[in-house]
């Protein structure tokens, strides 16, 4: 079928070419009612703008870039939902892409998104080396990191705003927390080397033990992700091995949900037995059978506000200096956690 143009709009609508274009981009020199019978003529007639066409003349197209490590992760899906609702509450779509943490793929989905005219671009827990990737590609549009921007080990400077959570503050604040129930035997799980956001959680974690002068505990989790299997395969190493703990603090939310399985299977009660501290407040930690307390990462606050440090790179592009915020995070207590009885403590 033949695609109908604004041309033919004017045609049937018996207006010149440039009245249909005042009536479609909302602009003054015509009349409310012209406007009206212009664009019903367009819906009838299916008619939709070209959006590139239009991106060409005015340098715009309201549309952003979004590259996240997994969306089938839930936490990276709920920071997608609220990036989604926030931007299009200020008139912009945005384009979701996955790079699965693979840095070549990540600076190929950079590019084309920038081959797609995007407005501006943000980049959700890149690595280290998604980072020194794509810092190259930074001058080709205003771009914002959720997580971290400083680049470990590297000269690559990269140049982008950011805004991400106090990770070291998390894992203080949840192991304080315990603390503050009367466990001491506390196992940190599921900490991968290499990622500065697990280093600054497990640092907090150890930090709050040391001041009290406990021994810490921490098991690694060696895989490229922190799901679920992770977490049930380090449970099941640490129910098995017999040694002494009232509480495990899990890396993520998903290593804790694979703790939670480990448990079952290894007849720990949850939290009769060992108390159960996670991190991320995803959805499914909220639900009744699960029902896990986390340390919350306040995710529409960091959406919201990676979306306004890229509005505002959008609108100062010769803007030089780049802008660092960092988000405190917040307890949200269930039920897998319990105080330790005295004669335990």
């Amino acid at each position: 079928m033949k695609s109908i143009t604004i041309k033919d709009i004017a045609k049937i609508a018996g207006v010149s070419y440039a009245t249909v274009s005042r009536a479609l981009s909302n602009s003054p020199g015509i009349s409310e009612d012209t406007r009206e019978r212009v664009l019903e003529i367009c819906r009838e007639q299916g008619y939709r703008p070209n959006i590139l066409a239009r991106s060409l003349i005015s340098n715009k197209t309201n549309v952003l870039g979004l590259i996240v490590p997994d969306i089938s992760n839930p936490f990276y899906a709920e920071v997608a939902f609220h990036i989604e609702t926030y931007a299009r509450s200020l008139g912009y779509n945005v384009m979701l892409c996955n790079s699965l943490s693979k840095p070549e793929q990540t600076a190929a989905l950079f590019e084309f998104l920038v081959g797609h005219q995007v407005d501006g671009m943000i980049l959700v827990s890149p690595h280290d080396d998604e980072r020194a990737q794509v810092a190259r590609q930074l001058h080709l549009v205003p771009t914002v990191i959720i997580g971290d921007s400083e680049i470990a080990d590297s000269t690559v400077v990269c140049e982008a705003s950011s805004i991400r959570l106090d990770n070291f503050a998390g894992g203080q604040l949840g192991t304080e927390y315990l603390l503050g129930l009367g466990h001491r035997e506390i196992f940190y799980l599921g900490y991968r080397p290499g990622s500065m956001t697990h280093t600054r959680r497990v640092s907090g974690y150890k930090a709050a033990m040391k001041a009290v002068g406990l021994k810490r505990h921490v098991m690694d989790n060696h895989s490229d992700v922190s799901s679920s299997e992770a977490g049930y395969r380090l449970g099941l190493e640490l129910f098995r091995s017999g040694q002494p703990c009232t509480a495990v603090f899990a890396a993520t939310d998903a290593v804790a949900l694979g703790i939670l399985n480990a448990a079952d299977e290894c007849g720990v009660s949850i939290p009769d037995d060992v108390s159960l501290l996670g991190f991320d407040n995803i959805s499914y930690a909220g639900l009744s059978r699960i029902n896990l307390t986390t340390i919350d990462q306040r995710k529409p606050r960091l959406a919201a506000g990676a979306i306004d440090l890229l509005t505002d790179a959008i609108a100062h592009p010769d803007r030089e200096e780049d802008v660092r915020r960092i988000i405190r995070p917040a307890l949200v207590e269930r039920s897998t956690c319990k105080p330790l009885a005295a004669e335990q403590s």
